[in-house]
Parts: C-alpha cells; sequence; structure tokens
C-alpha cells in the first residue's frame, strides 16, 4: 500500500490506475482482500489521491472501487458521496458510478443525494405486461407516468425477481431512463429477454415484475415462464 501511495502520483495514468485497481476490496478476477472489506481506511488514502484525475480511464477504476466498499461498508461511501459532491462534473459522475449499488438498492439517501426525491404528484397509468411467455421469449410491458405537475427529476427502473431452483426467488434491478421531465406524461414501453445466456440460468414458473421511480414501488405483478 506504501507502494501504491507513490504509484498515485505517477506521471503514468496505467500506473495510477494501477494504484486504485490493485487495492479493490472485491475484485471481479482475483481473490478478495478481506482485511479492506472490513477496515477500508488505506485504501480511501490513495482514493483521495486520485478522485479528481485528470483521467477518466483512472477515476472509473476510482468508481469501482468505491463502489465494492459500498457493498460492505455503505455508510462510509454514503458520508464520503456527501463529502465530495458538488466539486466539478467529473467527480459528481464519478460518484454517481460508484453509488450505482447503493443507488439500485434504492437507498432513499443516496437517491436524494443525486437529485432523485420521492415523488409526491406521480401516478402510473394504461399499465400492460405479458403475463405468461415461453422460454426464449420476451417479456414486454409499457405504461405512463402521469403527473399534475411536471414530473420532475426521475430515475425509472423496473425489477425482476427471477425464480431460483431452490424455489425462491433472486432480484435484479434495471435501469430504464434517467432525466429531468418538464412534461406531465411520459410514455415508457420495455422488453426483457428471456433468451439462454451463460450468465443467468432461468427456472419456469412464476416470476415478479416492478416499477420503480426514484426508488418507490408503484406496480408489482407476477407472471408466468413455460
Amino acid at each position: 500500500m506504501a507502494q501504491m501511495l507513490i504509484w498515485a502520483k505517477s506521471d503514468n495514468e496505467h500506473v495510477r490506475r494501477l494504484a486504485s485497481e490493485g487495492c479493490r476490496p472485491r475484485l471481479p478476477w482475483a481473490v478478495a482482500l478481506p482485511a479492506f472489506k472490513a477496515n477500508p481506511k488505506a485504501v480511501l488514502e490513495v482514493l483521495e489521491l486520485l478522485k479528481d484525475d485528470t483521467s477518466p480511464y483512472v477515476r472509473k477504476s476510482v468508481a469501482n472501487n468505491l463502489n465494492d466498499i459500498s457493498k460492505d461498508n455503505p455508510e462510509l461511501v454514503k458520508e464520503l458521496a456527501r463529502e465530495w459532491i458538488g466539486y466539478s462534473k467529473e467527480r459528481d459522475t464519478l460518484l454517481k458510478h460508484a453509488c450505482r449499488t447503493l443507488l439500485k438498492a434504492s437507498d432513499s439517501k443516496v437517491l436524494a443525494l443525486f437529485g432523485f426525491v420521492k415523488p409526491t404528484d406521480i401516478s402510473l397509468e394504461n399499465f400492460t405486461y405479458s403475463s405468461s411467455i415461453a422460454m426464449g421469449e420476451e417479456i414486454t410491458f409499457s405504461f405512463d407516468i402521469v403527473s399534475q405537475l411536471e414530473l420532475g427529476k426521475l430515475r425509472i427502473e423496473f425489477v425482476i425477481d427471477f425464480l431460483r431452483k431452490n424455489e425462491k426467488h433472486n432480484k435484479k434491478v434495471f435501469k430504464i431512463a434517467e432525466g429531468r421531465y418538464k412534461d406531465r406524461r411520459k410514455k415508457v414501453s420495455k422488453s426483457y429477454s428471456f433468451r439462454p445466456i451463460s450468465t443467468r440460468v432461468y427456472y419456469k414458473g412464476e416470476q415478479k415484475l416492478s416499477i420503480l421511480i426514484n426508488g418507490v414501488t408503484y406496480k408489482e405483478v407476477a407472471f408466468k415462464l413455460y
């Protein structure tokens, strides 16, 4: 870690990225680092030096490192995000990517930090979906988001609770759209394919579909995969 602090000040962006990537607590291509999962203080010393790096390549690594940390120390990352946000567009983009797991978990504090407040004047209308689909087909769904005022800043997501082999369900969150909407109505159409892929195994039976807006569940239905 002492060497990584030196690398973090290198003139070479690849070496600076190594300083961040090399101490990630949960590297996807290597063993986890239990000591840093428990206490990432030494990691944060490196990231502090790199948070405003001139290279997007390095800043993305910093974001991925912070996202790793958020899985074991969410409050620490939330506190850091509150301290770091607002300095520059580049740093805010880094923090948004760093907090992606917390955003997908519908953490209200993190959503609010990025301007996604709990909606008070929004409803879902004209919701339609495929209630029964065959393996290999797509579930399609659509709905209108309606408000008496302008819709404002929205993060629109859908959630599928996939049936697993043990007959329990495993939730996966997918983003549909995100932005500031001045209109009072937005039409949303989306689909998800159940074509077999190597990274996910599908099991026939009842699955669940939910619609989230700024972390709030507006619709939840069941559908059958056969």
